[in-house]
């Protein structure tokens, strides 16, 4: 049914990785696929509990999930993490590593999520109360060649969804001409939003 592969969704905190990799992640099983999501939260408190967030900790849970993934995927498995990842080397890292790589950048405004703040953290961070936020305190360094860019603060979710299906259709990751099936992204009526 699939290729192996890894989805590797990186951007600022709210910008929707989550989100959309879990939707992709159901769109990709309702097809057949064998999908396992890699979700930045849940790593931290899994397989990477006990890194902190220095720079050199933050690049070895990268390192980790990283391998992971790179498992999954020489397997047969579409592997889709959904993590930070602040620092292009080690995003470059796993690039080099792991074949059918495919970066997707969720780029959206550091206004527009201040504004949004889901769970609140950067109305912390910018009041010193969380030190090293990435975006606020901590840099964070766009890919310079994703194979696809998202701008949540444009783009509806069912979009989003549709175009990262119709790129894995292209690099045959996955057969073609899935995306006119009934429920899927394309075909729904109703058009949703990150929040």
């Amino acid at each position: 049914m699939s290729s192996g592969c890894t989805l590797w969704f990186t951007g600022l905190s709210g910008s929707g990785k989550s989100t959309l990799s879990q939707l992709v992640a159901t769109r990709l099983r309702a097809l057949g696929a064998r999908v396992e999501v890699l979700d930045g939260d849940i790593t931290r408190t899994l397989l990477c509990q006990g890194l902190g967030f220095s720079k050199e900790d933050r690049e070895e849970n990268i390192r980790r999930i990283g391998f992971v993934c790179e498992l999954l995927s020489r397997n047969g498995v579409i592997a889709i993490a959904a993590a930070i990842s602040p620092y292009r080397a080690s995003r470059d890292e796993l690039r080099k590593r792991i074949p059918n790589f495919i970066e997707i950048h969720m780029n959206c405004p550091v206004e527009v999520l201040i504004k949004r703040d889901v769970k609140g953290l950067y109305k912390k961070a910018l009041a010193g109360e969380i030190k090293q936020f990435t975006g606020i305190s901590d840099p964070y360094e766009s890919p310079t060649a994703p194979e696809l860019t998202i701008d949540s603060s444009k783009e509806s979710i069912e979009s989003s969804v549709a175009r990262i299906i119709q790129s894995l259709e292209k690099l045959e990751i996955i057969p073609p001409a899935v995306a006119d099936l009934p429920g899927s992204p394309t075909t729904a009526k109703s058009v949703s939003t990150f929040s």
